[in-house]
């Protein structure tokens, strides 16, 4: 199979593989003849559209047609407009489908003194203002010794913010630190501050509210005359304390799975985010949580979502998470709708439409029980909405923080980053696995290649997930490769 008719609405399909101009294609009963070259990922007219009339697949309108198309004609940039503007009202119409529950599996996890689950036993360094930055990296340096028996690393998350930072830019960089030091996969934690940033001790200990002292300890470089060696002293309590905890059966009711797309292409909306999608339905399932961000990357697409808000209350709460993400973009004088990408285009995606339509695909078809905003915990199980921009870094960084034990990233362009909890890469596409085999965990592109339905490709995913939550390295930890970048919206001093 060359190509598929997502929908039966839909007016384009998608070449699962490249196309030659005079080839013939069959996709939904309609045959057409291509007019020229069709790259893999991108659209084909199957019917004829005119000026102005939509472009429909995935059975919405991703734009409408700038010029008259014949059948067979590439549908793509040159000849595609988005229909997108700013704010819009929604009306909430519930449509709502509860997965059938079943009994969940284990997987061999370590289980935190407060009763939370976790997949790593790690300590992890979290300075408070970019000035300790190099400071941090050379204790890691200096003292991966302590990594022994349980304990399966010692990282820092460096960036440039914690100081020259006002208002709700300043609380938002705190916010997110400290939600990074309550991350379960962090068995141990040192907060090292310089003394003199904006975000200062008392201010950050009053963020992080309550906390276990022997987890969590605190050292500011200037208050001591060489803070190596009280750093050493530090690390030697934590990892004492790391140390005590083994791996233990725990059900995968007790994950958090996060789910982001980068680097998308044509296929993404196909394979890889339809098949976490199901993903998620499977863990929703079985009483785990997972959670959905890209805010900009819903719009155009919110008919996949809003009418699945569990009430009318989550239904308000997404309509502002929504409508004010577009705010964000029109106080800063941005074009709300500046968007895919240069490789997402070459990848065959065409408008914001084309490309939201393809994202919300990861969440699957269950009922929303949550939004929440920058910075907050998952306290409700089963499938969350995250307030958080489209940016790779950012919004993977955003979910670490909001208690993801993982992160599931599907990608058709491929990409080498990870976040602090462990970055499963998907590609959409074969040809990008086997090229980037050194970054791709599991490649839906069995599913182009007609190999495996999305049924057993999600099944799949799942057993992965399982082994990585025992312990399974991905690609981009053995690598050695996890950063963090948080959202700034503000001036610098």
């Amino acid at each position: 199979m060359k190509t598929i008719r997502i929908s039966d609405l839909d007016n384009v399909a998608v070449a699962l593989h490249p196309i030659a101009e005079g080839e013939e294609i069959t996709a939904g009963g309609i045959t057409v003849k291509a007019l020229m070259d069709i790259p893999q990922g991108h659209k084909i007219a199957l019917l004829p559209i005119k000026k102005g009339e939509n472009v429909v697949k995935y059975g919405f309108p991703i734009g409408h047609a700038t010029e008259d198309a014949a059948p067979g004609t590439w549908m793509h940039t040159h000849n595609v407009k988005t229909n997108l503007e700013g704010e819009m009202e929604y009306t909430y119409t519930p449509s709502l489908t509860f997965p059938e529950k079943v009994e969940p599996e284990t997987f061999q996890g370590f289980r935190r003194k407060d009763g939370r689950a976790a997949i790593r036993n790690e300590i992890w360094i979290i300075p408070t203002v970019g000035c300790v930055n190099d400071i941090a990296k050379k204790i890691v340096a200096d003292n991966q010794d302590l990594v022994t028996g349980s304990i399966e690393g010692l990282y820092t998350f460096t960036h440039p913010f914690g100081c020259s930072q006002t208002g709700h830019d300043h609380a938002q960089t705190r916010k997110l630190l400290a939600a990074l030091v309550r991350h379960p996969n962090a068995a141990a934690v040192l907060v090292l501050h310089l003394g003199c940033e904006n975000l200062q001790h008392d201010q950050f200990v009053e963020e992080l509210g309550e906390y276990d002292h022997d987890r969590v300890k605190f050292l500011t470089c200037q208050e001591v005359d060489d803070e190596f060696t009280a750093a050493r002293d530090i690390l030697k309590e934590l990892a004492a304390y790391a140390g005590q905890f083994k791996r233990e059966p725990i059900s995968v009711s007790d994950l958090v799975v996060g789910m982001k797309c980068g680097g998308s292409d044509g296929l993404s909306g196909i394979t890889a985010n339809p098949t976490i999608g199901r993903f998620s339905d499977m863990m929703g399932q079985r009483g785990g949580s997972t959670v959905l961000t890209e805010v900009p990357e819903m719009f155009g697409a919110e008919g996949f979502l809003m009418d699945r808000c569990i009430n009318h209350d989550v239904f308000v709460k997404a309509e502002h998470m929504i409508n004010s993400f577009k705010d964000y973009f029109i106080s800063h004088n941005e074009v709300v709708y500046d968007n895919p990408s240069p490789g997402n285009k070459q990848g065959g995606i065409t408008t914001l439409e084309d490309k939201s339509c393809g994202c919300v695909q990861k969440g699957g078809t269950a009922p929303i029980m949550d939004v929440i905003g920058y910075g907050d915990p998952v306290v409700t199980k089963g499938l969350n909405m995250l307030y958080g921009p489209g940016n790779d870094l950012v919004s993977a960084t955003a979910m670490t923080a909001a208690g993801a034990h993982l992160i599931l990233f599907s990608t058709g362009r491929g990409t080498p980053f990870s976040a602090p909890a462990p970055t499963l890469k998907i590609s959409t596409n074969t040809p990008l696995a086997q090229k980037k085999s050194g970054w791709i965990d599991f490649n839906t592109g069995v599913i182009a290649d007609g190999e495996k339905t999305i049924d057993e490709t999600a099944k799949d995913l799942l057993d992965l997930v399982i082994r990585v939550a025992s312990g399974e390295q991905t690609k981009a930890e053995k690598h050695g490769f996890r950063e963090i970048s948080i959202f700034k919206d503000g001036v610098v001093l």
